[in-house]
């Protein structure tokens, strides 16, 4: 999500942001480009977190202007 200071963020906003960071969730597997969440996920999500972890350190950067 996008850091806005002007914008109020709405439930559905949040619940939405929650649900693409939980694996558990359908949508964070849509995100991530499958049709909906894997048998193995449990195993998947763990080799995603490691990558995600190196994303994120990225993404911070370039939202700082």
């Amino acid at each position: 999500m996008s850091r806005n200071e002007n914008y109020d963020y709405t439930k559905d906003d949040l619940d939405n942001h929650a649900n693409q960071l939980n694996p558990n969730n359908d949508a964070y597997w849509q995100t991530r480009d499958y049709d909906e969440r894997p048998e193995d996920w449990e195993s998947r999500s763990d080799d995603d977190s490691s990558d995600d972890s190196s994303d994120d350190s990225s993404d911070d950067s370039s939202n700082d202007e």
